[in-house]
């Protein structure tokens, strides 16, 4: 993995080589933006190219042909710490943090990155999932954070700043990526063998808000399929929550037992009325908004339909944000369906 693998971040990767060449890296950062934008993989590469023995660290460029460049990229560098929430987990486990009871400190993120480095210069440290660290894990990081072990970085990979304790953003270095352009979205779908239609590569990075995950989790046709039934339900003059409810609630059941699926798809729901509801404010007060033929047309019956003012969308949108952290709190799923679309029918009729 070099630099030449990263799209769409070259301010992002200026300023490190800037710090980097100025000797003056940061030991913690936080990197945070939407998911599926490249987040993870910028971490890695510049773990590669601080750890690379072919040029020094001041230029910041791995060779990708070395021995530690072949070992970042295949996850087994011995200086390289990677964590991340288990599927089956709603947080990040302690044990990975600190270790189990039995060696408390004597295992985990936090006891190896303090151990001298075995190969390289550095020893890295990289979080993903930092939005699924509960209080007590955060906490469990404070130590290490306030007091980095010489010649550390640690990375936490999140969405929000706002996801993290205070205590932890006031320790890190905060880097904002933004969504990726459509037009890497189209390329990278082609180039990775995902898609072989550019026309089909485009229509997909049209939808994914700047997001590679997103565009490869919509090449489901049954998602498209219960996209624009749902799509019609939401522009109806009356919400009919109770029907909406059951028609959500077996979609999410079609993904299986396993909860991180189910939520998985739960979030794809909320995602499309999030768009949807976005674009009738954008479209409310005179300005186009490009989207599908199917997005625009819901959105043409919902002006049709609703008052012309833009607080009822603007309540329903903040609703299903709220209703996208729920789901990662773990609330029950069933009866976070009906309460979600009672409020969005509820604040429809009260416009």
């Amino acid at each position: 993995m070099t630099w030449q693998g990263i799209h769409g971040h070259d301010e992002v990767i200026g300023r490190f080589r800037e710090a980097v060449g100025r000797g003056r890296l940061a030991s913690s950062f936080l990197f945070v933006g939407p998911p599926g934008v490249g987040k993870h993989t910028t971490a890695v590469a510049l773990a590669q190219a601080l750890l690379c023995t072919t040029h020094p660290e001041s230029e910041l460029a791995a060779c990708g042909r070395c021995e530690a460049c072949e070992q970042v990229a295949a996850r087994s560098h011995p200086d390289l710490v990677l964590v991340s929430k288990p599927e089956d987990k709603s947080f990040l486990p302690l044990e990975l943090l600190i270790g189990d009871k039995e060696h408390r400190m004597r295992e985990g993120l936090c006891h190896d990155i303090g151990l001298k480095p075995f190969a390289g210069g550095r020893k890295i440290a990289v979080i993903d999932d930092a939005d699924f660290l509960n209080a007590e894990g955060a906490n469990c990081l404070l130590k290490t954070l306030e007091e980095p072990p010489p010649r550390s970085v640690m990375i936490l990979v999140g969405t929000s700043p706002a996801k993290q304790l205070p205590t932890i953003r006031s320790r890190c270095q905060i880097v904002r990526f933004q969504p990726l352009p459509d037009e890497v979205v189209a390329e990278l779908l082609l180039s990775q063998g995902h898609v072989s239609d550019p026309r089909e590569a485009q229509r997909l990075a049209r939808f994914a808000q700047g997001s590679l995950r997103q565009a490869i989790e919509w090449l489901d046709p049954a998602l498209w399929e219960f996209r624009d039934d749902f799509l019609r339900q939401l522009a109806q003059p009356v919400l009919e929550s109770v029907r909406l409810a059951r028609s959500v609630g077996a979609f999410i059941d079609e993904a299986g037992r396993e909860a991180p699926k189910r939520r998985r798809r739960f979030h794809q729901v909320v995602a499309v009325a999030v768009d949807f509801y976005r674009r009738v404010m954008v479209a409310s007060v005179g300005r186009a908004d490009e989207g599908d033929d199917k997005l625009a047309e819901s959105v043409r019956r919902a002006q049709a339909g609703w008052a012309t003012h833009a607080e009822a969308p603007a309540a329903c949108l903040q609703r299903c944000l709220a209703a996208a952290g729920q789901i990662d709190r773990n609330a029950n799923q069933a009866t976070l369906i009906e309460c979600w679309l009672d409020d969005l029918a509820t604040a429809m009729a009260e416009r």
